[in-house]
């Protein structure tokens, strides 16, 4: 029991980044759950905003204010980082720039799709198009890079979408274009680069992450085909696995003890069955006999794929929603399968745990909320938000990965601060009310 017992530290340890309602990074670092002494039910809409421009990444939160990154016009030639107070939605500051490579603004390609980090010195931003801007909680620059000037075009796929992450002293970008892909570690203060290392070379719309091994951190990699760990403070490849597939999209998700969440979905279409699922699991990191590094799966799942959204671990119970809104329910330690519950729709945003309760956004709209983890589980449906003034032009076929989004306001990604939860759509942000009962 010496890996569930990781889990479930990992789980209490995750409950402290909420102490300050701060929300820091994409998935909060694969923190996305919290300890509640009592049952949690979503109320009331308190405010909402409306942006200038369109984006799909993740707000972040930090001492009182959120911020949201967006890009507008024809061929989303400003980018815009906005400056929200969490109390009523009243916005602080606007920061605009140019784009450092004007694109067409289509269903296809990424808008504002890779989410930021904040601190206590401030935020920093990265666009698709090359910009990294890092400023003050105020609104002031505090230093600016163009890695199109820096490092060449950044064609890619459907575009760009890794969200920063970040460590106390360095933030990563990981770039995985069409030609010479990588990844640099940014110092926070000076915006200059400590390390550039090279790309995994394969279709990825997942973003870097840190995931705590034996005696330190490895920036974990996830794109199609393959896995890879770096060492944070050089870019050494530390290890690479490549006995996996379809694992564009999800981000991995830190268990503790070397282990991870990673999420796949292979085909349109995919219900979860067949090989499809043995892509999705815990995978191990760990010393070989030589003192070098290695993983591998610890565990694979039968049934269970995954779509847009990361699988997250809580209460000993790893879950997985795939693109028919399947939800499944494995035991954390063995992978083997404790329930599969039909939720109202797939999901975009990162599932979120409040103490035996797990949030589940779909990217229509709706929450559904399951109860009772582990055992005779209860779900319910919030479906309270408005409908759009303005709707979201149609696509014309669902993109893979974040590229674009299918006709209707996307629910793109929701954070929990405090009593609150925050709702992202495209061109709007929700603070709805957490009701202790």
């Amino acid at each position: 029991m010496k890996h569930l017992a990781s889990l479930l530290v990992a789980s209490t340890i995750a409950a402290t980044a909420f102490a300050n309602d701060a929300w820091t990074s994409f998935q909060n670092g694969g923190n996305v759950a919290t300890a509640t002494p009592s049952e949690v039910s979503l109320g009331d809409i308190q405010w909402q905003t409306e942006f200038t421009g369109y984006g799909q990444s993740s707000p972040v939160v930090w001492d009182g204010n959120v911020y949201i990154t967006t890009v507008q016009g024809d061929n989303k030639d400003k980018c815009h980082v906005t400056a929200y107070r969490l109390d009523d939605g009243t916005q602080l500051w606007q920061h605009t720039l140019a784009n450092a490579t004007p694109a067409e603004s289509s269903n296809y390609i990424s808008k504002a799709a890779p989410s930021p980090v904040t601190d206590k010195d401030g935020i920093v931003c990265f666009f698709e198009g090359g910009n990294v801007i890092a400023l003050t909680h105020k609104g002031k620059v505090r230093w600016e890079r163009n890695l199109v000037e820096d490092y060449g075009d950044l064609k890619a796929r459907h575009g760009l979408s890794s969200s920063l992450e970040q460590d106390d002293d360095s933030v990563f970008v990981w770039v995985e274009r069409s030609d010479d892909p990588y990844i640099a570690s940014l110092n926070k203060q000076s915006g200059e680069t400590e390390w550039k290392s090279k790309g995994l070379g394969a279709t990825a719309w997942s973003s870097p992450r840190l995931v705590p091994v034996d005696g330190g951190q490895h920036l974990v990699l996830s794109a199609i085909g393959s896995l890879a760990g770096l060492a944070p403070a050089t870019g050494e490849r530390l290890w690479t696995f490549d006995g996996i597939s379809g694992n564009s999209t999800p981000t991995p998700m830190p268990l503790g003890n070397g282990r991870f969440l990673i999420g796949a979905t292979i085909g349109r279409g995919e219900s979860g069955g067949g090989r499809a699922a043995e892509s999705n699991g815990v995978v191990q990191i760990q010393k070989t006999d030589d003192g070098k590094w290695s993983a591998d799966y610890a565990w694979k799942a039968k049934r269970a794929t995954s779509s847009f959204g990361s699988p997250i671990a809580h209460n000993g119970v790893a879950m997985f929603v795939n693109r028919e809104g399947v939800l499944y329910g494995l035991n954390a330690e063995t992978g083997d399968e404790l329930f599969a519950k039909r939720l109202k729709g797939s999901t975009w945003a990162t599932p979120i745990a409040m103490g035996e309760q797990v949030l589940f956004c779909e990217k229509d709209g709706k929450i559904d909320t399951l109860s009772n983890i582990g055992s005779a589980q209860k779900l319910s449906t919030w479906d309270n938000l408005p409908e759009p003034s303005k709707p979201d032009p149609p696509a014309e076929a669902e993109n893979e990965g974040r590229g674009g989004p299918p006709s209707g306001p996307v629910l793109y990604a929701a954070v929990v601060t405090g009593d609150r939860l925050l709702l992202r759509q495209g061109d709007r942000l929700f603070s709805v009310a957490l009701k202790h009962q």
